[in-house]
């Protein structure tokens, strides 16, 4: 089972979206709290996509709000990127965890989830038409540029994919849990300086 059949045909966002809080297509929706959609202008040049939801996003119901969504506004200004102009999405639309206590632990999405999620994914995509787009770690790059891709080589490059452009960089979360985190945002940062050359007219 997919999303496919939750998905409305030639929908736009907010149709879209209104569709995706009944999403059934994976297990996930059974413990997590609400379908976190993507947000930001319907005309965006840049799509932003992460792995999924995290633990304030699952509670929010927006995506990139808790501390990497932070890291990430940070190195959007650094970067001369305007956080308003960018949609913001993930590859899975629900919370993946394990309950430590009272602690919800992240789950990385397996092959399965991100499969079943891809239409909500596509469908954001075709109706956008970026010229660009980020994939933030390798769930997303994998979910867009295929199972081979991997950041580890081939990040801050640009690449061709479909009807658009993409670029690969690691997720703010890696940034946030990296030894050496200063050292870490340098290397985000630097990608997202790419992203900014290749929309400048």
């Amino acid at each position: 089972m997919t999303a496919a059949e939750f998905v409305p045909e030639h929908a736009d966002l907010a149709t879209l979206r209104r569709a995706a809080r009944d999403c059934r297509g994976c297990e996930l929706y059974h413990d997590a709290t609400q379908t976190v959609f993507g947000e930001g202008p319907p005309d965006a040049r840049v799509v932003m996509i992460g792995e999924q939801p995290g633990d304030r996003e699952d509670l929010d119901g927006h995506p990139f709000v808790g501390p990497s969504g932070r890291l990430l506004d940070r190195a959007l200004e650094e970067a001369g990127l305007d956080r308003e102009t960018v949609y913001l999405t993930n590859a899975v639309k629900h919370f993946k965890f394990t309950e430590r206590g009272k602690r919800r632990i992240h789950q990385r999405p397996g092959r399965t989830e991100i499969v079943a999620c891809a239409p909500w994914l596509t469908a954001e995509l075709d109706d956008i038409r970026p010229e660009l787009v980020v994939c933030l770690g390798a769930v997303a790059a994998q979910a867009v540029l295929g199972s081979d891709f991997r950041v580890t080589r081939m990040r801050g490059q640009v690449v061709a994919a479909d009807d658009y452009r993409a670029v690969a960089t690691v997720h703010p979360s890696a940034v946030l849990r990296d030894p050496d985190r200063e050292r870490a945002y340098r290397g985000f940062l630097a990608d997202l300086r790419v992203v900014a050359r290749e929309l400048r007219p």
